[in-house]
């Protein structure tokens, strides 16, 4: 059986420079034998977290559970089941998309925080997968790590999953056309990332 590949995009737009890009890294995967799968969060519901803090009570590894009823933990179940993951979303404001920074917010029961010490740890150190991270973004592409967010957002996201990061790619000038058009060397480092994670 191939590897789990599974894909969690926070972009608004439907099959925008965000979208094709890793449409090109899991087609490339699946020819080679990988199992796929993709959360467009825009289609997901996800509640803002409340810092209620519940998920964040009970000792131990083991990611602790929200007490919302969403869709939440779909995801996280699917992502905790990935041999890799990709994570993207859009620059919008010099940061990751809104719907981006929910879902990473929800992502505290990763976390032990019990009432009464200062500050959390990471329930976990250990890194079972890999992680590419996309972002797209309206600059030039060697902006994207040079003056947003959006690559720390991405990080923190994966490590939150247990991912190490294996890859990034960074499209720029994305706003040049209402559609998507990506270039052929960035299609080709898609395809070739896509490759790599199989």
């Amino acid at each position: 059986m191939g590897r789990k590949i599974v894909a969690i995009l926070g972009s608004y737009r439907q099959d925008g420079n965000l979208e094709t890009a890793a449409a090109l890294m899991l087609e490339a995967a699946r020819a080679r034998g990988a199992e796929t799968q993709v959360f467009h969060l825009r289609e997901q519901h996800i509640e803002f977290c409340t810092n209620c803090r519940t998920c964040m009570q009970a000792p131990g590894e083991a990611r602790g559970h929200c007490v919302q009823q969403d869709d939440l933990e779909t995801i996280l179940t699917a992502a905790e089941d990935a041999d890799a993951l990709i994570l993207g979303s859009p620059v919008n404001c010099f940061n990751t998309t809104a719907l981006f920074r929910r879902f990473m917010e929800r992502l505290v029961g990763f976390g032990y925080w019990p009432w009464g010490q200062n500050a959390p740890k990471t329930r976990s150190k250990r890194r079972p997968r890999r992680a590419v991270l996309i972002a797209t973004a309206a600059m030039p592409a060697f902006f994207i790590p040079l003056a947003t967010g959006a690559p720390r957002a991405l990080r923190l996201t994966a490590g939150l999953l247990g991912a190490k990061i294996a890859g990034k790619l960074w499209i720029g000038l994305a706003a040049q056309q209402p559609e998507a058009r990506l270039s052929a060397a960035v299609r080709q480092r898609a395809e070739r990332i896509g490759a790599m994670l199989a």
